[in-house]
């Protein structure tokens, strides 16, 4: 049997059969739902082009569910009828409510106990909000945001932060394993977005400071490529060194996490840290530098694309 081209095929020990349903199939959600697919679960897809879940379903046709063949849906509702999980994956609050709440809504169609996930990097308010709307209607929510690009959803190895009550995080890990390398509970609902803002805020100071170290190196007259695989080996190692840092001293800005969607996960953060009281001096500074970069026709640059800046 062929193997779809989306998706690179993992080996784990997949879970028992379930019915899901997967709305959003952008850069993540395409590959994500061809995992789920691939452990054996039976996947409705639905996307806002529904050109896209059509030829979603054709790639995966192959790869039947022992409960039926992969279908799409024409509305997030009618996707998530009979599912025992709903994953979802969109772009930002705005499109998690408008695919979540109203007629048309996944919450309007979801049998009574079901469990649907988020993986949209979106507010802790909104996460908290459609939480406590699922519990009057008999459902369950996370809030579970990922990390590991377009490259981890490919691969089945995305790390996934959650947010929610035990009982619905216990019902969805399973199946969620089929593209997670790691998938944890943080704590109430919510906690899944607060700590991927954490992690975009560390990532927003790395990708600055590697950036001033390979234009320092660069205006030195050094090798950079062979500078970083020496320092790569100390403790300046990174991911983003190992996997950006060659491509940066390249010229090269188009592998996954475009410079548009950092801005707004950053715009999640400050907004948020208005409300706790953090400090955030740096990373509200980088914010500003993705802005200049937006500024020269970056915004589908990848984040390392902040040296640009400096050049």
């Amino acid at each position: 049997m062929s193997q779809p081209a989306s998706v690179n095929p993992k080996t784990y020990a997949p879970a028992a059969a379930q019915r899901v349903a997967f709305l959003g199939l952008g850069v993540m959600g395409y590959p994500m739902a061809g995992h789920l697919a691939l452990a054996g679960h039976q996947v409705t897809v639905y996307n806002r082009s529904t050109a896209k879940a059509q030829s979603w379903v054709q790639e995966f046709a192959g790869h039947a569910s022992t409960l039926g063949a992969h279908t799409s849906a024409p509305s997030p509702r009618e996707a998530a009828q009979g599912a025992d999980i709903v994953f979802c994956c969109v772009g930002n609050d705005d499109d998690l409510l408008s695919v979540v709440l109203g007629s048309d809504g996944a919450f309007a169609g979801m049998r009574a106990g079901a469990v649907l996930v988020d993986h949209t990097t979106a507010s802790a308010k909104v996460a908290r909000e459609l939480h406590a709307q699922a519990q009057g209607l008999g459902l369950h929510f996370v809030d579970a945001p990922v990390s590991g690009g377009q490259a981890g959803a490919q691969n089945g190895m995305l790390t996934v932060m959650c947010g929610g009550q035990a009982a619905a995080f216990d019902a969805a890990q399973a199946a969620a394993m089929a593209f997670s390398r790691a998938f944890t509970l943080l704590g109430e609902s919510g906690a899944g977005q607060l700590a991927k803002m954490v992690n975009q805020i560390a990532i927003a100071g790395l990708v600055q400071g590697l950036s001033e170290a390979i234009a320092f190196g660069q205006k030195a007259g050094l090798d950079m490529e062979q500078v970083l695989d020496v320092i790569g080996k100390g403790a300046a190692q990174s991911w983003q060194m190992d996997n950006r840092g060659k491509t940066m001293v390249a010229d090269k800005f188009d592998f996954g996490f475009a410079v548009d969607w950092m801005r707004k996960d950053l715009g999640l953060v400050l907004d948020e840290a208005k409300r706790n009281g953090a400090r955030l001096p740096v990373t509200a500074l980088v914010d500003q530098f993705y802005a200049d970069v937006q500024n020269m026709g970056g915004q589908r640059w990848d984040t390392s694309s902040l040296i640009k800046r400096l050049k």
